[in-house]
């Protein structure tokens, strides 16, 4: 089955893509979302924000949960944190890290429901 991408036609819809045009964010706006999602992109850092969706959580608490040292989830929190996908609290000496708002779980949950979705469709 071959999987047509293209078109085959060879007429501009001008008044669709001035519609488009005019709907699209700006450049820099489209470089953060590239940048975020490369954030998100690695698989410990994405499994880090699964496991935050709907917990609070200190670093001891994420190396249990992942079975991974204490410094490559520091290095990665850094990260999310520095992307403003994570933020932290301190209690004493416990430092507990939370997603930094609901955009977050709504980006990742929606992703795994299209994913999820993607395979059922796929079968």
């Amino acid at each position: 089955m071959k999987n047509n991408i293209s078109c085959d036609c060879e007429v501009i819809h001008e008044h669709m893509v001035v519609k488009a045009r005019n709907s699209m964010p700006s450049e820099s706006d489209i470089i953060d979302v590239a940048g975020l999602f490369k954030v998100l992109g690695d698989k410990t850092r994405c499994s880090i924000v699964f496991g935050l969706v709907d917990n609070e959580l200190c670093v001891c608490d994420i190396c249990s949960l992942l079975n991974m040292t204490k410094s490559a989830i520091s290095h990665q929190l850094s990260t999310l944190k520095l992307a403003r996908v994570v933020k932290s609290r301190r209690d004493g000496k416990t430092i507990y890290y939370s997603l930094d708002d609901s955009h977050v779980k709504n980006i990742v949950v929606d992703t795994l429901i299209h994913v999820m979705h993607a395979q059922i469709s796929d079968k």
